[in-house]
């Protein structure tokens, strides 16, 4: 090739890379990149689930992980509570009946919940042994048809092996039903879920309340099946679709982030826009990894971090106050919101009240910290509808 021929071919490589930087430029003008942050449970993923047009079926599985959970939950509360001999407790009243106790049905199916969580994090372990599913951005393959695996043998592999597990949980479950529903209406379990000597997951009781519907053969989850799903995330799940706005299209990509929760800030030190979630309802809960830490105070402590972060001051902030639904409940249940927090004190123990003084702190920790003194927009929201 001659020097003259060298040229042109090389003049051609720089006007074409020059058209693609040009393109991408374009593009990211008209992409809003938002990223979910926000504790575990604080309803990021729900968020994103109500955006998400998903195969139902892909959610049997979580479903029923989430049902064996709540089910060990309660067994190993009251086998802990039963075993101090309170005086006054309804224990005597337990032990007459423990024909769901000694249930080789319900035994069953908790015998299952690590192979479960095991086939749905794709042989993922997190440090602990907890038993509990964490997925990753395309779990939902998983469950898929055996066609939607194609010719990949590895992944059909997978696919179909978590399906049998699925099965077999299935099976399991329908045999088990009453058991469950049994143990659930149990006057021990009410004394104790209602002195709040069993702390189950927020999601918990609604998945029991329909235990029958779940454990029937060809059970199809729901729409309020999957916004009630409990699911931890790892590693970074995007999702993007488009919107019009003011006669122009653009394209929306929601990040939710899970896992550590520095790491990652780097990555998006472009994000058009960071939304915030912190569950108000968690009042009464702490941390699984910190047992000391209330998880309010957790939310506000990460709050001001992601306020006061140099990167990220370029965003626009919203704040969401979620979970505002079960907030209500907790209350009108006369749970007081100073046992938890000392700093409440006298305050009058109502929705309005709590809401207001919830609302403040993050109002505070926003003032004190951001480093940008950007305007905050701020919504109470309930993601579980």
């Amino acid at each position: 090739m001659s020097r003259q021929e060298a040229a042109k071919v090389s003049g051609k490589i720089d006007e074409e890379i020059k058209k693609e930087s040009a393109r991408k430029k374009e593009a990211r003008k008209n992409e809003v990149k938002v990223m979910l942050l926000g504790q575990a449970e604080s309803g990021k993923s729900t968020l994103q689930k109500q955006s998400l047009d998903v195969e139902r079926l892909s959610w049997v599985p979580v479903v029923y992980s989430n049902v064996i959970k709540a089910v060990r939950m309660i067994f190993a509360e009251l086998e802990h509570e039963t075993s101090l001999r309170i005086p006054m407790s309804p224990y005597p009243q337990l032990k007459s009946n423990r024909a769901f106790c000694a249930s080789s049905q319900v035994a069953a199916a908790l015998a299952l919940e690590n192979t479960l969580a095991s086939e749905l994090s794709g042989g993922v372990s997190i440090i602990g042994g907890r038993s509990e599913a964490f997925v990753r951005s395309g779990w939902q393959a998983l469950t898929a048809p055996s066609w939607a695996a194609g010719s990949d043998a590895k992944k059909a592999e997978v696919a179909n092996r978590t399906r049998e597990t699925t099965t077999m949980v299935a099976r399991t479950m329908t045999v088990a039903v009453d058991d469950i529903d049994t143990l659930w209406m149990h006057e021990a379990v009410k004394f104790y879920i209602r002195h709040r000597k069993i702390r189950l997951d927020d999601s918990a009781s609604y998945f029991l309340r329909h235990i029958q519907r779940i454990a029937e053969p060809e059970y199809s989850p729901t729409n309020d099946d999957i916004l009630h799903v409990r699911l931890r995330t790892l590693g970074v799940m995007q999702h993007s679709f488009p919107m019009n706005m003011a006669a122009k299209s653009y394209t929306w990509t929601l990040y939710d982030v899970g896992g550590a929760r520095h790491a990652w800030i780097p990555y998006f030190d472009d994000a058009t826009a960071i939304i915030f979630l912190a569950p108000l309802s968690a009042f009464d809960q702490y941390l699984e990894e910190d047992p000391k830490t209330n998880r309010i105070d957790d939310s506000l402590q990460l709050f001001g971090h992601i306020c006061s972060n140099e990167l990220l001051k370029n965003a626009h902030l919203v704040l969401l106050l979620n979970k505002m639904d079960i907030l209500r409940e907790k209350l009108d249940s006369g749970t007081l919101v100073r046992k938890y927090i000392t700093s409440f004190g006298s305050r009058p123990n109502n929705f309005e009240t709590v809401s207001d003084y919830f609302r403040s702190h993050f109002l505070q920790a926003h003032r004190k910290r951001d480093v940008s003194n950007r305007h905050l927009y701020i919504h109470f929201t309930s993601m579980l509808v």
